[in-house]
Parts: C-alpha cells; structure tokens; sequence
C-alpha cells in the first residue's frame, strides 16, 4: 500500500516536473524542471528497492548532465522568447502524436491497472547490474566507451579549430 502511495506521489512530480519542461519561457527553468523529473525517476526506483540505480540517476543525470546542459545553456547566452505565439504545424503534429502515444500506453497498460507494485527487483542492485554489464552486456559497454571517446576526441578537434585562427 505505502509503495503505491510512493508510486504516484513520485509520478505526479514527475509529471509537474514534465510540464514544467515543456511550458517554462526560461531555459534555465526547463533545466530546473528536468532536475525535478530526474529526482522523481530517482524516487521511482527508491520505491521499486533499486537502490544502485537510484544513486546513479541523482549522481550521473541530475548532476553531472544537468551542470553540463546549464553551463550549455549559459555558455550561448540563451535569451526568452518575446512576441506573439504563432501556430506551427509541427506543434500540432507533435500534439498528435503525444495523444497517440498516450492512447497506445493506456492500451498497453490496462491490465496492469489492479496489480501491485510489491516484490524484489535485483535489477537494481549493484552485483547485479555488474554482472549483467561484464557478461551479457560486455560488448555494448566497450563499444559505448569506444563511441564516448571518439566524441570527446572530436569535441577536442572542433574547441582547438577555433584557437588556431
């Protein structure tokens, strides 16, 4: 009963943190609203016992990509939208399609409506997720580092281009 209290406190800000994204003039206040959203996930999976995941989600995305996006954020000087609001009609595709795949989760999750939330997940735990990371996962780990190291590489050419002139 407390996990699905904890479950839908944590979704519905989640969800404000959401709307808080998308509706924000300020781009730093959309930063602001994604870091409320993260710590919601965090609090998610606090309540699914996941504590690994958890702690990763406030380190690694709340933390350090949050600093990166607002130093991004600030580094292009980002100035709010002033003016009258114009229809785009991508707006009103992308609103369509957001409708969509509301619909089709609504579909897909109808059975899950009376089930409860309680149980053990070892997906969470460390052990587990280093287990899974060194045996199935080993080749898509490197080949994410190697793609990681190739962008910082070439993060490094494109900053140096410019010092050169």
């Amino acid at each position: 009963m407390l996990q699905t209290i904890l479950f839908w406190i944590f979704a519905i800000i989640g969800i404000a943190g959401a709307i808080g994204l998308i509706f924000n003039k300020s781009a730093v206040y959309s930063a602001l609203s994604l870091i409320l959203n993260f710590f919601s996930l965090a609090g998610l999976y606090l309540s699914l016992s996941a504590e690994f995941l958890a702690a990763i989600q406030i380190l690694v995305y709340a933390g350090a990509i949050m600093v990166l996006f607002l130093f991004v954020i600030m580094l292009l000087n980002v100035q709010d939208e002033q003016g009258v609001l114009k229809f785009d009609p991508r707006q009103g595709i992308a609103f369509l399609i957001g409708l969509a795949f509301i619909g089709e989760m609504l579909f897909v999750f109808k059975d899950f409506a009376g089930t409860s939330l309680s149980g053990s997940f070892a997906f969470g735990q460390v052990e587990a997720v280093g287990r899974e990371l060194m045996t199935r996962y080993l080749f898509p780990f490197e080949m994410i580092s190697v793609i990681l190291i190739a962008a910082l590489i070439g993060a490094i050419v494109v900053a140096r281009k410019h010092s050169y002139h």
